[in-house]
């Protein structure tokens, strides 16, 4: 469920294209302005004023916007206003040139595969090639290391199925040749690897289901007790990404706040702009039980300026 809060009655496309335009001419720019028109529209209409602004300007408002804007809210401005498919390619490629880069930073890889429909996982290949001129495969190869190389190009090369039937004999054998690799610490096993890429998300359910039922343990803990580093750590990630994505992206914005020194405002904008018209009442809900704390008090407290009040508008708060 979506969280932000959309007017009554929403002015026409060339009224708000009208008004972005004053805000965005000249040396100073209305970032307000901005924020409060572009933070309540939806995609539909976020998409209307796009073609709108090129229509009356002959320019690209995502262009303008990047050229106007700068810092933290650039970023988010420019990712929220992209659609989906290309955002999330812009978040992919974005993880590949990091100059230092970790394994959470790769989250993005599965937060698309595995959050998301398999429709919308091969929009998102496409707009990768289209934006980069190679494949998501190819970039996986040749930018992260060799012991998630397999995983990866697995996740983001299958098409699960996304049919509600389950075969609970499927879900009982599969169960089975996990916690075997599990026991073994063969987190890359063939057949850890098969499994958790390319079945639907309703029978890798079951499968953790049965997991839980017969070893009186949930398959994330197990992995996590294997010690296999970058391995377990996303082999957990999918596995939260698939049973409740809610919580996953409650615990991405968690750790993104909770830095002694400063806030990883890339991986807070990231949860926020691709969730906020998916899931975001939910992820509220999910943070509140894991820090008994409101998400808006700790964006509040967590950024300051426009780029708060952008983030505020996105997940319903008062600012």
């Amino acid at each position: 469920m979506a969280s932000m809060k959309l007017p009554d009655s929403a002015p026409s496309p060339t009224q708000d294209c009208e008004r972005l335009s004053r805000a965005l001419q000249g040396r100073g720019v209305d970032e307000n302005v901005i924020v409060w028109i572009l933070g309540h529209r939806n995609a539909f209409q976020r998409k209307e004023i796009k073609e709108t602004y090129q229509q009356l300007y002959k320019e690209s408002i995502i262009d303008r916007l990047h050229s106007k804007l700068s810092g933290v809210l650039k970023k988010a401005m420019v990712l929220w206003m992209n659609e989906a498919p290309e955002r999330d390619a812009m978040l992919a490629h974005e993880a590949f040139k990091r100059r230092w880069k970790r394994v959470n930073q790769l989250q993005a890889l599965v937060e698309i595969a595995c959050a998301s429909s398999p429709h919308h996982l091969m929009a998102v290949r496409r707009a990768y090639c289209s934006l980069y001129e190679c494949s998501l495969e190819e970039d996986i190869v040749s930018n992260v290391s060799t012991s998630l190389q397999k995983l990866l190009v697995s996740l983001v090369s299958s098409y699960r199925h996304d049919r509600g039937f389950v075969d609970l004999n499927i879900a009982k054998s599969e169960a089975a040749k996990l916690h075997e690799a599990i026991e073994k610490k063969q987190l890359d096993n063939d057949d850890v690897v098969w499994i958790l890429a390319t079945r639907n998300l309703f029978q890798l359910k079951a499968t953790f289901g049965c997991y839980k039922q017969r070893y009186k343990v949930a398959i994330d803990q197990a992995i996590n007790s294997t010690g296999n580093g970058d391995m377990s750590f996303m082999l957990r990630t999918m596995i939260l990404c698939i049973d409740s994505p809610e919580k996953h992206f409650a615990e991405v914005i968690r750790a993104s706040t909770v830095g002694q020194w400063n806030t990883d405002k890339d991986s807070l904008t990231r949860a926020i702009v691709t969730r906020a018209e998916i899931d975001m009442k939910k992820i509220k809900g999910e943070f509140f039980k894991m820090s008994n704390t409101n998400l808006d008090d700790v964006v509040t407290r967590e950024v300051s300026g426009v780029y708060r009040d952008f983030l505020m508008a996105l997940i319903g708060g008062k600012f």
